[in-house]
């Protein structure tokens, strides 16, 4: 804030005192001077704090009452007149040293905060290079034209790459800027003396660098630098996008991620420039977990930090210990190794960086806060030393009166007390970035098992293994040493092999210590094969224990989460997911998620986001059940969610390619209807969808309106075909769904699209006890909702009607009697948890019968889709005995629990009888004995 006469220190009042005597000299002949005192207190700070900024007004007298008016407006853009380009120089660096004494006007006056000046400081760079170059681009078009491209002759244009702080929009005060350039296509210019398209762009990109970086008489604009371009000083100034392309496609490097993360179009053709930047997003952000931009961290941390040692530089509060590289590096590396997953993540700026890492809980509020905090301290000290003089500095000063000036404009009673603050802000930069780097340390394996494995295949005994807790000692030993000769792991690469010889000690002590040893050997051997060729993959493990750790107590309790962990690695990133633990998503969240993949516009892309997305939630639900963290009731009905939601967005796919080349049924309507598992909200892990098709239009519409038009029923047939062929079809993420249409009407000899009056009619007039059985679980998956609804009214007249009781009971018992003759696997020391006595069909078959029994009269009935509804449902109205309620509810999910872990380890659903399953024979028994469904009596019958 502005300093008053008496408030400025003692030494630096003679300084103080020539800054005036400068002004006074070089304004006396104007309206501005002598100043109002407020004017006079705010001139002594700017005195302070920029000798800078008093060259400027003494050089620029007129510019004192643009900075004194209210708010200090901003400086008026110069012209850059094509008749005169000597004159462009002047006026451009005259800008820039009036927009930039502006804004250290303003941040002295507590007009803009530390974000608003580097905002105002990015702007300026902006506004320079965009004058200069629309000057430049004239005087080219004069010469030599315009190019033209030579596929299509359309007008090409240099595009100005940002990078560092530029591309962030967080320039600061006197920093040089990063530029790339490059242009879409090769061409030749259209003028009187024509140029290749790299030869034209070369020329007006270091046109461009000149007019901005020359120092003249009058200083410079900005200082240039063009060494980030690919290949570097050795590389051409300009390339096209395609060329572009393939050196990051070819030679990229780990810090040039880090390099591009900030990169934005900044002057030219700034659409083109920012569509080109999206196709790199690949190279930048890796589609999963990427553990290896740690590699690339350590090596620039390293070189920086031999720099910073060799030049004495501990002073550099950019580069030096804690300082503003940290924070950055610790900020990028976050976003690098997370950002292929969470598109927030993908920030240019910093300022939004950070709280988008805390957002997404990849850092503790109170650290982002901390590194928030300690990034506004060391960028406003950065700015104030660049202020003084104008100089691309981050070292603090030596000379005394230097550090009385900036101590005191900073609010700091003396020099010794800034640097108390500034080391408190440093160390805690220093501790955050020390503890990304960190976790490999704490993941040392025990020697002996580290030893072992280092003398493979030729050395090491099975006696270490059987030491170490393996049943099978010889085995494994076995195992390792095949391991060990594989081709997969004699071809690893140096570093890819001093990561593996981390790792697989460490996974080896970590099979040791779970319930299965040997079983999770086999399976950490069959993931490391798997994932051998990605060392992203060895990365992670490598760089986080706790993943390691989780990854095999995994393995040893879930064949079947073991064989998805191999077929596909990509679910690893979930064990690093802070979400697993936490409570699962609802349906609209997954529907949301579900719908991402709607706006990828290759369409083997989409099908494959959309794969990656039903394996990554459908993991988080088999943790849950595997931790016990939910019953298997509760993953059952969000694991049919999850199946709902994909057929939606399935199905919103099809539709579009068929109205893309066949148009639309106008009036046209198509739903689809979920049976069994599905429509009753109880999915198990790789279950089948039983699905049916319906559709309606209006009776005066015989084809669709597009460029090649369908019949109706034509239409809907390809529209169901495409539905199945893209839940079926095999990605590299797998498979989506198989799919079961044998229940729709007449079964397989059936259309495959059923229309609504058709099945209407079936479902009155043809259709067998068990298939409405099967209809009170059928449940409106996606489509048309007034079809839905046209759904469910068919639904609950067909089985709301009166029914013959006797009729109906001997249907229902005849069918049970047959399914558990051909399909109960029981023995004698087993149960079949689903068709077994007292099992999850009798169960079910009990609550259908009660369904179709009592609808005529209790309509409320028809609602429920799910086994726990229809049992509070049937109770409500005393179908069911009295005071069974809690004991079928809870005899279905212990049934569902033993058979869910049964499918996460790979086993047939049968179960030897526990005391808990034996009290759910009895229950369901029991009650289908009370409503007069002896199941298990006429089947012995």
């Amino acid at each position: 804030m502005p300093i008053p006469a008496n408030a400025v220190p003692a030494a630096l009042v003679p300084l103080v005192d020539r800054a005036l005597a400068r002004l006074a000299l070089s304004l006396a002949d104007t309206p501005h001077w002598p100043p109002t005192e407020p004017v006079l207190d705010q001139l002594r700070e700017l005195a302070l704090a920029s000798d800078f900024a008093i060259d400027t007004l003494c050089r620029q007298p007129a510019l004192l009452s643009q900075l004194t008016q209210n708010d200090c407006p901003p400086i008026p853009l110069p012209e850059l007149d094509p008749e005169h380009p000597s004159d462009w120089p002047v006026r451009l660096r005259r800008y820039r040293t009036a927009a930039s004494t502006r804004l250290i006007w303003r941040d002295l006056n507590g007009l803009d905060d530390v974000p608003a000046t580097l905002r105002g400081a990015t702007a300026l760079a902006e506004d320079c290079l965009g004058l200069a170059l629309a000057a430049l681009e004239k005087e080219f078009a004069t010469r030599h034209g315009t190019v033209r491209a030579t596929a299509d002759g359309s007008e090409q244009r240099l595009v100005v790459f940002g990078l560092g702080k530029l591309g962030g929009g967080e320039l600061n005060f006197s920093s040089d800027v990063d530029l790339v350039y490059a242009y879409p296509q090769g061409g030749e210019s259209d003028g009187p003396r024509p140029l290749a398209a790299e030869e034209y762009f070369a020329r007006l990109g270091q046109r461009l660098a000149k007019l901005l970086d020359e120092t003249t008489v009058d200083g410079f604009s900005h200082r240039v630098d063009l060494r980030l371009r690919p290949f570097g000083n050795a590389g051409r100034v300009a390339l096209s996008f395609a060329g572009m392309d393939n050196y990051f496609q070819r030679e990229g490097r780990d810090w040039e991620r880090y390099a591009w993360l900030k990169a934005r179009a900044v002057a030219g053709d700034i659409p083109a420039g920012e569509a080109w930047l999206q196709t790199l997003r690949p190279f930048v952000y890796r589609r999963y977990l990427d553990f290896t931009a740690l590699d690339g961290l350590r090596e620039m941390k390293a070189a920086i930090t031999a720099e910073v040692a060799r030049k004495d530089m501990f002073d550099d509060i950019k580069r030096g210990p804690g300082g503003i590289r940290e924070i950055e590096f610790l900020t990028q590396a976050l976003q690098l190794i997370r950002g292929g997953r969470e598109a927030t993540l993908r920030e240019r700026r910093l300022l939004y960086a950070l709280p988008a890492l805390v957002a997404c809980g990849q850092m503790d509020p109170q650290d982002g806060a901390d590194l928030l905090h300690a990034y506004d301290f060391l960028r406003r000290l950065e700015n104030r030393l660049q202020m003084l003089r104008d100089a691309q500095t981050h070292a603090l000063p030596s000379d005394p009166t230097d550090r009385l000036r900036l101590a005191c404009t900073l609010g700091y009673a003396d020099w010794d007390a800034l640097v108390a603050a500034l080391d408190v802000q440093r160390n805690r930069v220093s501790t955050e970035f020390a503890a990304l780097l960190a976790p490999r340390a704490g993941q040392a394996a025990p020697d002996a098992l580290s030893n072992y494995w280092r003398g493979l295949p030729e050395g090491s005994s099975a006696e270490v293994l059987a030491e170490a807790g393996f049943s099978d000692a010889h085995g494994a030993d076995q195992s390792l040493r095949d391991f060990a000769q594989s081709l997969g792991v004699k071809s690893l690469s140096d570093a890819a092999r001093a990561r593996l010889d981390r790792v697989l000690p460490a996974l080896l002590h970590a099979a040791t210590r779970s319930p299965q040893p040997d079983a999770a050997l086999k399976r950490v051997l069959g993931l490391l094969q798997a994932v051998l060729r990605r060392t992203s993959y060895l990365a992670l493990l490598d760089e986080q224990p706790s993943a390691l750790a989780r990854l095999v107590d995994v393995l040893a309790r879930s064949a079947l989460l073991a064989e998805r962990l191999a077929a596909y690695p990509l679910l690893l990133d979930e064990l690093l997911d802070i979400r697993v633990s936490g409570p699962m998503p609802d349906e609209a969240a997954m529907q949301a998620e579900c719908n991402a993949a709607l706006n990828v516009d290759d369409p083997e892309a989409a099908l494959r986001l959309l794969n990656e997305t039903r394996l990554a939630l459908s993991f988080r639900m088999a943790l849950a059940a595997l931790d016990g963290r939910q019953r298997a009731v509760d993953s059952t009905r969000q694991l049919a969610q999850l199946a709902q939601a994909v057929v939606v967005t399935a199905l919103q796919m099809a539709e579009a390619d068929m109205q893309q080349a066949h148009g639309i049924i106008p009036g046209g309507r198509f739903a689809i209807i979920g049976y069994g598992s599905l429509g009753g909200l109880e999915l198990g892990f790789g279950s089948d969808l039983d699905l049916v098709f319906l559709h309606d239009h209006p009776s005066d519409q015989d084809s669709s309106d597009g460029k090649r038009p369908l019949d109706p029923g034509r239409w809907y047939a390809r529209l169901a075909q495409k539905v199945m062929a893209l839940l079926g079809a095999v990605t590299a993420a797998g498979r989506l769904y198989d799919i079961d249409v044998r229940l729709r009407p007449d079964g397989g000899k059936g259309s495959l699209v059923s229309s609504l009056a058709s099945y209407t009619e079936y479902q009155r007039e043809r259709a067998w006890t068990w298939e409405h059985q099967a209809l009170v679980r059928a449940r409106g998956i996606a489509g048309d909702e007034s079809l839905l609804a046209d759904f469910e009214r068919v639904r609950a007249q067909t089985l709301g009607r009166v029914r013959d009781r006797e009729v109906l009971f001997a249907d229902v018992l005849k069918m049970r009697a047959r399914m558990r003759t051909e399909l109960d696997r029981s023995d004698a020391g087993r149960l079949d948890l689903k068709q077994g006595p007292g099992g999850v069909v009798d169960l079910e078959f009990l609550l259908q019968t009660g369904v179709l029994d009592s609808a005529a009269e209790h309509p409320q009935v028809l609602g429920p889709r799910d086994t726990p509804s229809l049992i509070d449902a049937l109770a409500e109205m005393a179908w069911l005995p009295g005071g069974t309620r809690d004991g079928l509810h809870e005899a279905h999910a212990a049934l569902l629990d033993v058979g869910l872990a049964c499918t996460l380890d790979r086993r047939p659903r049968m179960a030897v009888p526990t005391p808990a399953l034996e009290e759910a024979q009895r229950v369901i028994t029991a009650a289908c004995d009370a409503a007069d469904l002896p199941f298990t009596s006429s089947t012995a019958a």
